[in-house]
């Protein structure tokens, strides 16, 4: 590599080129050309002295120099931008933070952030996908998105990769959804509840284990093995399958039932949803994403849960 100086706007459009996948949408984010963006990453690898992009089809693709420079421009324009935030606390953050969440985080952590975001910074913006925690950690390793809002359950612990963080959000209780009809029987810890129903079809996610893990503990808590039946990562379809009289399964307790769902407490152990929102090591400091972490973490809507393990 060549020890003359870099210039930070190129490599500044290498990161974007990391992030987005075609010139054409780099160019079309920082509002130039496709060739000024072409230009100045020819222009960059003459500084650096290595080929970045090469030919992949009607478009290009990094070469392995250039994503090793992407990662490193990541660290090093997030550390340029922490030192002007430094120094002049009045810079706004600019930047699109694409996340990967669940639909319940979705709506309960990020939805609600859209109208300050519009009024206090609105050179932020998000680009949401709707994802499973297992597809969420999979994109941040692809570097596909910048945040994921996962969770995990306190009967079924989520490990975590070193090279992600976590921050707890909050957490929420899920009680078993039964059909309505049959009387509700007497309060009880959640072995003895989960016993009533050994007898029963049981329904589950169909794209995570984690609520799968919960049912199977607590029915090897009552002496028995589930019958899982149905899989559905819908709460709307869930219920449905509840009323059609196809099965019974876990649901969120803050959220109303429809009419023919009854939802039975769990306690002793309980079964606790908890939320967290990932980014990869060191990357939350990126202006636009340490933004929309502070306002996630500000936001007073559920009690913290503990961080999962850290996994190797």
């Amino acid at each position: 590599m060549n020890n003359g100086p870099v210039d930070l706007r190129r490599l500044h459009l290498l990161r974007e080129l990391a992030r987005l996948g075609s010139m054409r949408q780099v160019a079309d984010e920082l509002h130039v050309t496709t060739s000024t963006v072409s230009q100045q990453l020819a222009a960059l690898a003459r500084e650096v002295g290595a080929e970045l992009v090469e030919p992949h089809g009607r478009r290009v693709r990094l070469t392995p120099a250039g994503r090793r420079l992407a990662e490193h421009a990541v660290t090093i324009l997030a550390a340029v931008d922490a030192a002007r935030l430094d120094l002049d606390p009045r810079a706004e953050p600019a930047g699109t933070v694409r996340v990967a969440g669940f639909a319940t985080a979705v709506r309960r952590s990020l939805l609600p952030l859209l109208a300050r975001l519009a009024i206090d910074h609105p050179r932020v913006r998000l680009r949401i996908h709707e994802h499973e925690p297992a597809e969420a950690y999979a994109l941040l390793a692809a570097d596909e998105v910048d945040l994921a809002l996962t969770y995990d359950y306190n009967l079924a612990p989520a490990s975590l990769d070193r090279a992600l963080e976590a921050t707890p959000l909050w957490s929420a209780a899920w009680h078993l959804g039964v059909p309505a009809h049959p009387p509700p029987g007497p309060v009880a810890d959640a072995p003895a509840v989960f016993e009533r129903f050994r007898d029963a079809d049981w329904i589950v996610n169909s794209r995570n284990t984690a609520d799968e893990v919960v049912v199977r503990t607590i029915a090897s808590m009552a002496g028995f093995e589930p019958r899982i039946v149905h899989r559905s990562d819908s709460l709307d379809l869930v219920q449905d399958l509840i009323v059609a009289g196809l099965g019974v399964g876990l649901l969120p307790a803050d959220q109303p039932a429809v009419h023919g769902v009854r939802l039975l407490p769990l306690a002793a152990p309980q079964a606790l949803l908890r939320a967290y929102a990932v980014t990869r090591r060191g990357r939350a400091a990126w202006p636009p994403l340490a933004l929309i972490l502070d306002l996630l973490t500000a936001h007073p809507a559920r009690p913290r849960a503990a961080p999962p393990a850290t996994g190797g």
